[in-house]
């Protein structure tokens, strides 16, 4: 069973915010802010911190356990079985229930099975989409109403999860409630795009300082998590340093990405778009051979990291990928900027396509048709 989010251990760069907000919490006049905003790109581990501390806010044994949550009180059990009554989460597949907080993984140099790892992935992945496409409602910010303004029942907490996806009805709504601070109400706000968020409502948060994370810290966590090979492949200090930039810094996005399944096929990638393009194989071909190797979604993924790196190259960069020869492949040949935008409009159109079920052979058929043509 994986350990419960409430309760995992501290990430390292999150250390010193922790003391700050529990030392306010502890330190009279005990004063938090109503409302905190935890945003930022995925896999810096807002969502990690934040469970940690509701966890802790809502221990009744805190004051003598100020590192975290007892887990062992009342409180806490009633978190670990997913029905604590001064806890409400929108969306409720958010709610975390023995779950690995976000992109999180325990650093350990032991290698686990890798069909578990990349079951946890999976399971992950989709929960992230899932909520992702989850549309807050004016009539569930409504609905917390009650929650928030029962008066007399102690500390209660909110979580509002990708909060980008809310409404402009929710989030007016939510306004009032940021405006009219009610006594032990705490709500929390995460989001992986803020600037999705009404300025109304950032304006009335109080943003968490998670997004800065020096490298020396980032770079040692990735080093003990994912420990001495990848795929049984030895990792060397400059693999670990590529991890971190094409994840932008963020350490448990750069452990995602080096355990996803379709990292390792950037090389094999490469190939099949050099052999589209001069026509010694068939897009059909290609198709038939990449549904073998990777799903659609994963092969998408895969698609944009290139693209990426393939427009820093075009505009004279230098490539964040050192460990194959994508730079080599582009020294006589570069795709147009219109090329490039076409194929990564038509991406987001296949992206669409697969929620109204549409099958994936047909649309990776496109794809690879259009790869021949990039």
């Amino acid at each position: 069973m994986t350990q419960s989010i409430y309760f995992a251990p501290l990430l390292p760069w999150q250390q010193t915010l922790w003391t700050q907000l529990t030392d306010r919490v502890l330190t009279p006049p005990h004063h938090l802010p109503h409302a905190l905003l935890a945003a930022g790109m995925a896999g810096m581990g807002k969502r990690a911190f934040v469970w940690r501390f509701v966890a802790w806010l809502l221990c009744q044994r805190r004051g003598s356990h100020p590192l975290g949550a007892c887990g062992d009180c009342e409180s806490c059990q009633w978190l670990k079985s997913g029905t604590h009554p001064s806890l409400q989460v929108l969306p409720l597949t958010s709610m975390p229930l023995e779950a690995e907080p976000e992109n999180q993984q325990e650093p350990s140099h032991s290698n686990s099975s890798a069909k578990s790892k990349k079951q946890s992935l999976a399971n992950k992945s989709a929960k992230s989409v899932s909520n992702a496409l989850v549309t807050i409602k004016v009539d569930d910010i409504r609905a917390l109403q009650p929650f928030i303004y029962q008066g007399g029942q102690g500390m209660r907490i909110c979580v509002l999860d990708y909060a980008e996806q809310m409404t402009i009805a929710a989030a007016n709504a939510l306004l009032k409630t940021l405006e009219e601070p009610q006594a032990q109400v705490h709500l929390f706000l995460l989001s992986d795009t803020p600037a999705k968020l009404l300025p109304t409502i950032k304006s009335r948060v109080q943003q968490l300082p998670l997004q800065h994370i020096e490298s020396s810290i980032a770079i040692d966590y990735v080093q003990q998590a994912l420990g001495s090979t990848i795929n049984r492949q030895a990792v060397s200090p400059e693999q670990i340093r590529q991890l971190l930039q094409l994840a932008n810094g963020a350490p448990l996005a750069a452990i995602d990405l080096a355990q996803a399944s379709w990292y390792a096929k950037r090389a094999l990638w490469l190939t099949t778009w050099q052999a589209l393009r001069s026509g010694k194989r068939s897009s059909l071909a290609a198709s038939d051979y990449w549904q073998q190797q990777l799903p659609l979604t994963d092969f998408i993924k895969l698609t944009e990291l290139m693209l990426l790196d393939i427009r820093r190259i075009a505009m004279g960069l230098a490539s964040n990928q050192v460990d194959i020869e994508l730079s080599q492949a582009l020294a006589q040949y570069q795709p147009t900027d219109t090329g490039l935008q076409k194929l990564s409009d038509s991406l987001q159109q296949i992206k669409v396509s697969l929620q109204q079920n549409v099958q994936e052979k047909f649309a990776y058929d496109k794809l690879m048709q259009q790869l021949a043509y990039l």
